[in-house]
Formats: structure tokens, C-alpha cells, sequence
């Protein structure tokens, strides 16, 4: 994350054109993920409030360089889910950090409604929690409760990660220097314990040796359901390996330019657009 950041200030303190192709762009709306515990590719169920800050750099007409720090909670709980028989749940904050490429459909200034998709690369912190019987807030990851630190060919997961995010998106200009829209960005990770579940079922027996009673009672809570079945056998499926966690955000866009009045526009400055009086468009 340090090294991200210390690229993104570097990038934008060494620009030395025009200052008014700098925007401050502003997000809010929802997060929410894809996993073993939610397993549509994209829902509003479960999902919760999200909003960031960023800047963005206007390259050409149709390229702009973006970055932006972004925050959400995901979570999931499996009473929602045809796996309500484990009866696990999580939650976790979201924080990011990403640098980006945009791509406008049309060139700035042609029309006052333009679609655009995006690509990048971002970094991410997690730390899933769920709360125990007694309503103790516990972080799962300490809790090793697929085995990771004793079982050989298991080791904890990184809390911090990299992301690529991709979307689209459509922004609207209420005029030169003003834009709102609406985004959907998708982050593809490489991590599968977004919501601690990946593979299968630790020896219950090996789990209380190395970590615990609260590591049992929260790797398995089917037996806290009524006709519940007992802690599953070692190796039993818990999770899907194979498919790696996601997360997204869908957001509403508010787009400021930072420095309006500012001289030096050249062939990519977005205030020469005419609003009014469109280009004509073939």
C-alpha cells in the first residue's frame, strides 16, 4: 500500500501542464461481494454504505488517469444462502486505494452524456469478523479455523492485498466544470478469505489443541441451529477453493474541476466544451 501511494503522490506532483485538467472526484453509494457465503455474481442483498475521495487527470478528449481512496463493509450470513446449514456469517471493512485508466465512449465535449469503462490496479485491507454466542466481536483470521499455522500446506492470509478493479460508468456534465454520474466497479482479487472460507474442514479435535474452544465454536455454527448437525468431519467441503473472493462498488459520481480559472489549455482542456452548441457528431 505504501508503495502505491507513494506512486500516485509522485505522479501527481511531477505533472507540470495545465492545472485545470484536474478534477476532485467524490463517491457514494454501496459495497458488497461475491463468495462462499454470497454466491450471486452481483446483488444488492447484504450490501452496505460506501463513498471515497479522489482526483483524476484529464490525458486526451477520451483518456483521463484517475486515483481514489475508497471505504465499504462487506458481509454475509448464510442463514440467506442454500448453505445455511453451516451457519456462518462475516463482516468486514474495505479499504482502498487505486490508480487508474478511463476510457470515455465519446470524446470530452461531444456530447453531455457520456458512457466510459475503466481499468486498474488497487490496494486493498480486510479483516473479517463475526461475533460469538455471546456477542463478543471476534476477528476470524487469529482463530486459524481452516487450520492455517498448524496444518501443513496452510498459511495465514494476508490482510492486505492486491485488486484489479474494471467497470463502467456514465457521468452527465451540468456544465464545464461540473459532472455527475453513476459507476459500478468490480474488484477481482486473489485472495479467497474475504469471508474466511475456502477449502474444508480442520480435525475438530487438532483446532482446539492449536487454537482454541472459540476457533471450534465459530469454524462450524450449524450445531447452534435447531436439528443442527454436529462439527463436520476433517476434509469436509467447506468452501470452494477455486473461485477467488470479490468485491464491488456501486456509487454515484460528483466531479469537480479544481482549478477552473487556471491558464495553459491545450487540445485535451474539457472547459472548451460547448454544451450548447454540440459537435456535430457522425
Amino acid at each position: 500500500m505504501k508503495i502505491l501511494l507513494a506512486s500516485v503522490t509522485l505522479f501527481l506532483t511531477s505533472l507540470s501542464v495545465s492545472a485545470q485538467n484536474f478534477h476532485l472526484d467524490l463517491y457514494a453509494g454501496a459495497s458488497n461481494y461475491n463468495g462462499d457465503l454470497q454466491a450471486k455474481r452481483y446483488t444488492f442483498s447484504q450490501a452496505h454504505l460506501a463513498g471515497g475521495f479522489g482526483v483524476s487527470y484529464d490525458l486526451t478528449d477520451q483518456f483521463t488517469l484517475r486515483s481514489a481512496l475508497m471505504f465499504g463493509k462487506v458481509s454475509a450470513n448464510d442463514r440467506y444462502s442454500k448453505n445455511y446449514f453451516r451457519n456462518l456469517n462475516f463482516t468486514s471493512a474495505i479499504t482502498e486505494v487505486n490508480l487508474g485508466l478511463q476510457y470515455y465512449i465519446y470524446p470530452m465535449g461531444t456530447r453531455s452524456l457520456t458512457p466510459y469503462v475503466f481499468a486498474g490496479v488497487a490496494v486493498f485491507h480486510f479483516n473479517p469478523y463475526t461475533y460469538d454466542t455471546a456477542g463478543k466481536k471476534t476477528y476470524l483470521r487469529p482463530l486459524s479455523t481452516e487450520g492455517q499455522g498448524f496444518i501443513p500446506g496452510r498459511s495465514y492470509y494476508n490482510l492486505t492485498q492486491l485488486s484489479i478493479p474494471y467497470g463502467a460508468g456514465i457521468k452527465l456534465s451540468l456544465s464545464d466544470d461540473i459532472d455527475v454520474g453513476l459507476e459500478l466497479g468490480y474488484r477481482k482479487t486473489f485472495t479467497d478469505y474475504l469471508d474466511d472460507v475456502s477449502s474444508t474442514y480442520v480435525d475438530q479435535a487438532a483446532l482446539m489443541a492449536n487454537r482454541g474452544s472459540t476457533a471450534v465454536e465459530l469454524a462450524y455454527r450449524g450445531n447452534e441451529l435447531k436439528n443442527g448437525g454436529p462439527y463436520p468431519a476433517a476434509g469436509a467441503i467447506k468452501g470452494n477453493s477455486k473461485l477467488k473472493d470479490s468485491y464491488y462498488f456501486t456509487t454515484l459520481t460528483l466531479s469537480f474541476r479544481l482549478f477552473p480559472n487556471s491558464g495553459g489549455g491545450g487540445g485535451n482542456d474539457k472547459s472548451m466544451r460547448q454544451l450548447s452548441c454540440p459537435r456535430p457528431v457522425n
